[in-house]
């Protein structure tokens, strides 16, 4: 017999425990508990079925053969309650719903890898391969011998811990605050799609944690659907401050598949610059330009100069894709020229705009149907074009993305 290094958690359920001394079985293993506040979780709990709890430090593993046996030196209690940071594997981990944070999608828990080291025990890995879940059944090896002739083995797949989030809400899982920071740093169109997979209570717990700002970043990318259940989920205060952040196009995109009272609480709720941005763009029928356009857009006059327009930009900050180029507008607000962002780059800084801004560029208006918009971008090739009224006043823009988007929701 030897100390066993890494084992699975399926092949320790149901194993007996006995007192080393005497060689006498005090009971059979139901669960597991962990200590979340490591950087692994540590095995700190033993429960034997019939509810008996005993200190981890107090038994030794071995390994005789291909079963694992289990000695306790002394039977010391261990209270795992009052703590959440001290976990049941099998009621948080096993069949639960987990994020990995490497494939960028939520996967479920069939089996979990465990270390023994100086240190105690760890768990440093999940099992969400269809091997693992044939090993709880107890048909793997039986299987693995079946296929080995012809060459063929059952699909494994482990996640390190490292990249683990749990997704389980209440106090049967990690704090949701803790999973969105690690759940955060990935990118907006990845955190709906993890979101968009789990079950509604789950989107509901996950999506208010992040902060707003992401919140709002997340929300443009997920599906008309969820983006109502999402704002449903939300007071009606903290869902306005959410939709503030984002660009007025995509709040009056979300408003089309709300209940009607629930749109005027929100617009009523918003800062009355957005709110009216919101239900100017609302007004517009659905295949006209007006529809689909943005009013984030960077504006300049002419008389200001390279280094006038660097600094406009770095005080406003807009979204990458609304600054392919700056619009060059009279005091009353018409469209006199635009600016390339590469022209911006290759220019000297004291260069005004005027003397670089292009005059001979497209348009079109905020009543054309779609189908002009995007002849317009086909032919000359554009990222975005500017939208303008009958008296040529800058109302807005229309980048190429959203236009494939919503020719691709269409379909």
């Amino acid at each position: 017999m030897y100390l066993a290094s890494k084992f699975y958690f399926s092949r320790i359920l149901g194993r007996p425990v006995y007192i080393a001394r005497e060689n006498r079985m005090v009971g059979r293993i139901a669960d597991l508990y962990v200590d979340t506040s490591f950087e692994r979780p540590k095995i700190v709990a033993l429960k034997l079925r019939g509810g008996v709890t005993l200190d981890i430090s107090s038994i030794d593993i071995v390994k005789d053969g291909p079963q694992y046996a289990f000695f306790c030196n002394s039977l010391r209690d261990k209270d795992v309650t009052g703590s959440d940071k001290i976990l049941s594997l099998v009621e948080c981990m096993l069949d639960k719903q987990i994020v990995d944070l490497d494939g960028h999608k939520v996967v479920r828990v069939n089996d979990l890898r465990l270390a023994v080291v100086s240190t105690g025990i760890f768990l440093i890995a999940v099992d969400v391969g269809l091997e693992g879940l044939l090993r709880r059944l107890g048909v793997a090896k039986q299987l693995k011998a079946l296929l080995k002739p012809f060459h063929k083995s059952l699909s494994s797949r482990l996640i390190l811990w490292d990249d683990v989030q749990t997704v389980e809400a209440g106090q049967t899982g990690l704090k949701l605050g803790a999973q969105a920071k690690k759940i955060a740093m990935l990118h907006p169109s990845d955190v709906a799609d993890i979101i968009e997979d789990l079950d509604k209570d789950t989107q509901t717990s996950m999506f208010a944690a992040l902060d707003e700002e992401k919140a709002a970043d997340v929300l443009e990318e997920m599906e008309p659907d969820v983006q109502a259940h999402m704002i449903d989920s939300l007071s009606i205060t903290k869902a306005a401050d959410v939709l503030e952040k984002m660009p007025a196009d995509e709040v009056a995109d979300i408003f089309d598949v709300l209940d009607e009272r629930v749109v005027e609480e929100l617009l009523t709720e918003m800062d009355k610059e957005t709110s009216e941005e919101v239900r100017e763009l609302m007004e517009y029928p659905e295949n006209t330009v007006g529809s689909l356009m943005s009013t984030d857009f960077v504006s300049v006059n002419e008389d200001m100069t390279v280094t006038d327009a660097f600094k406009l930009l770095q005080e406003e900050k807009p979204e990458m894709d609304t600054v392919f180029y700056l619009y060059v507008v009279s005091e009353s607000g018409r469209l006199t020229g635009t600016v390339s962002l590469r022209d911006l780059a290759v220019s000297d800084p004291a260069t005004k705009l005027e003397d670089i801004m292009d005059e001979d560029y497209q348009t079109v208006h905020d009543d054309d149907k779609l189908g002009d918009l995007t002849d317009v971008i086909s032919k000359y090739n554009l990222p975005a074009v500017a939208v303008v009224d009958d008296d040529r006043v800058l109302l807005g823009t229309v980048i190429v993305s959203d236009v494939l988007y919503q020719m691709l929701h269409r379909r």
